[in-house]
């Protein structure tokens, strides 16, 4: 299985300026790459929440995979968006 170099935050949330920015989606703009790349940050909070909904796996996914396991992965997620204290 290949493994991102990218949060899953940032895959999510630029997903989410995508579908509002691109003319494949819910936008208007024919070539929306660069737009995406300059405006996914401003989703990352809806990709949270995301992430914060799927804490929890529905029956099918419980009933092929470890829930414990899931749940762990995806608070790892959402604790890698929040910003990084430094101890001076």
């Amino acid at each position: 299985m290949d493994v991102s170099v990218s949060t899953v935050a940032e895959r999510i949330a630029r997903v989410l300026a995508g579908q509002r920015i691109s003319i494949n989606a819910e936008g208007d703009e024919e070539s929306a790459g660069k737009m995406v790349d300059d405006a996914w940050r401003d989703h990352v909070d809806d990709a949270v929440a995301v992430l914060k909904t799927l804490r929890e796996p529905d029956q099918a996914m419980a009933a092929v995979g470890d829930v414990a396991v899931w749940e762990r992965m995806i608070l790892a997620a959402i604790n890698e968006t929040k910003p990084q204290t430094v101890i001076l």
